[in-house]
């Protein structure tokens, strides 16, 4: 089950085109069209995590709401 946070992140960048798929460990996996991008964690246990997961997303292209 994903944090709050990692949710409200997913659809934000659902909304700016990329496509984000659940993997069967609990994350989730970032792609801009057929590019990997990176994983997003699905639990807040690893807080350094989702900020090195934001970093790959904003050099791909993600504007941050």
């Amino acid at each position: 089950m994903a944090s709050k946070e990692v949710k409200q992140l997913i659809r934000a960048i659902e909304k700016q085109g990329f496509h984000v798929r659940p993997t069967t460990k609990g994350h989730y996996q970032v792609y801009k069209g057929n590019t990997f991008v990176t994983v997003l964690p699905g639990t807040p246990s690893d807080h350094r995590s989702l900020r090195n997961s934001l970093a790959y997303l904003k050099k791909a292209g993600f504007k941050k709401p």
